[in-house]
């Protein structure tokens, strides 16, 4: 905590890019929402590229763990006034009950944090971005509490759409608690979008100890095949990669105590597809419907719709499609072959 709370202030003081990694090309939709959120708000963010995934549309999100609160502003622009984002963090440093009230509810502290914490970035530009999205009340809440105890912090099971979180599950010791909980959240067809760092092997305890490379977002990274078998073990169908772009080290001391282990910065969706979805592969359509992805929606590293094109999908990503919120998006139809096995990252 004392890391991001006192060392780190500007995006120069990191000593990796493994927390400004970049992404895949972002949609005008989403470029035009960024320029209305304040340029402090974005410069005292620390993430790994920018983690909104698409069809939006009043739905309910919870972001765990997103410092200044850049993406719950350009998420509380992509939702409506009638969509919902929460946001959950473990710093002190970075809360603030986001509908204007003086107290949380008894199981979050109330706010009470130095000048120099993001949450008082967030907390005093709260109504410039409320004026600037024409909004009557905010569509955006701010907890404390911990990944692994979303219950503790008063969230409800099967109560959001979407679960996103941007590069800070390499921080929980318990991450298997941290996917088990996100599950445990999701309504049924809801999906986990998420970026994170990933290690090419497991990583050794010197790694694991190191103070800095903790506040990097690398001691804490999970061997990339443990991932998809924790998310097996708690439910979600198996992971579908969106993109991966390699961390490269700016300093020499850390090079020699990683050694020959790679980092990658990625980002994954899970989905909670229930058991009494279809079993079989099929073709599908898209229909073109999704705000800034109307020619071609680029789903994951296998699959790309394009507008009424048919595209035979495996078993996999025809539950996925016909049980979440594409399902209106797309025209699914038995048939077709299974296609390509899911990719790592590393």
């Amino acid at each position: 905590q004392d890391y991001y709370g006192k060392e780190l202030q500007k995006l120069e003081d990191l000593k990796t890019n493994a927390c400004v990694a970049s992404a895949r090309p972002l949609p005008k939709a989403v470029r035009d929402a960024l320029e209305c959120v304040h340029e402090e708000v974005v410069a005292r963010y620390y993430g790994c590229g920018l983690v909104i995934p698409e069809c939006l549309t009043s739905r309910r999100i919870l972001d765990l763990g997103s410092g200044s609160g850049r993406d719950c502003y350009l998420l509380s622009q992509l939702v409506g006034e009638r969509g919902h984002v929460t946001r959950i963090d473990m710093t002190e440093g970075q809360v603030w009950c986001g509908d204007g009230a003086s107290f949380c509810p008894s199981s979050i502290l109330p706010l009470s944090f130095p000048s120099s914490s993001q949450v008082q970035v967030a907390k005093k530009h709260i109504p410039y971005h409320m004026d600037k999205f024409g909004y009557r009340k905010p569509n955006v809440e701010f907890l404390q509490g911990y990944m692994e105890k979303l219950g503790d912090a008063g969230l409800a099971d099967e109560s959001y759409d979407i679960v996103i979180s941007n590069c800070v599950i390499n921080l929980a010791p318990d991450k298997r608690a941290v996917l088990r909980e996100a599950y445990r959240m999701l309504k049924p067809g809801g999906e986990m979008y998420f970026s994170d760092i990933y290690a090419s092997q497991r990583l050794s305890e010197a790694v694991r100890k190191h103070r800095v490379l903790w506040g990097e977002c690398l001691a804490g990274a999970l061997y990339w095949k443990d991932l998809y078998s924790i998310a097996e073990e708690v439910g979600f169908r198996p992971p579908c990669l969106v993109t991966a772009s390699p961390i490269t080290i700016g300093d020499k001391e850390l090079e020699g105590i990683i050694g020959d282990c790679h980092f990658v910065s990625a980002t994954f969706r899970l989905f909670k597809v229930l058991g009494s979805s279809r079993a079989g592969p099929g073709q599908v359509i898209y229909n073109g419907g999704i705000v800034g992805h109307e020619r071609e929606l680029v789903f994951d590293a296998n699959f790309t719709f394009k507008e009424g094109e048919v595209v035979d999908v495996d078993a996999e990503m025809a539950a996925i499609l016909q049980s979440s919120r594409f399902a209106e998006e797309f025209l699914i139809r038995d048939g077709g072959a299974n296609a390509a096995t899911p990719q790592g990252c590393c």
